[in-house]
């Protein structure tokens, strides 16, 4: 799950144009959490040529079965 303010949505090229969220979010490893937000920052920081205006937050987080839950 990935949990995110409005800068990161709000974020836009040199021509205006939003940070295209959904798309980017298909091409990403979502193994692992942290490896999740360096590609989102990485893609923020390319997308905007370095220029990021907003303030931005964002939260990765996996569901992990439990022992128990696993078994059933």
């Amino acid at each position: 799950m990935l949990l995110y303010t409005d800068g990161v949505t709000e974020t836009r090229d040199r021509t205006g144009v939003f940070f295209p969220l959904v798309q980017h979010a298909g091409q990403w490893d979502t193994d692992s959490p942290s490896r999740l937000l360096k590609q989102l920052h990485s893609d923020l920081v390319h997308y905007s040529h370095d220029h990021l205006d907003d303030d931005i937050a964002a939260i990765a987080v996996r569901a992990v079965a439990s022992t128990a839950s696993a078994r059933a």
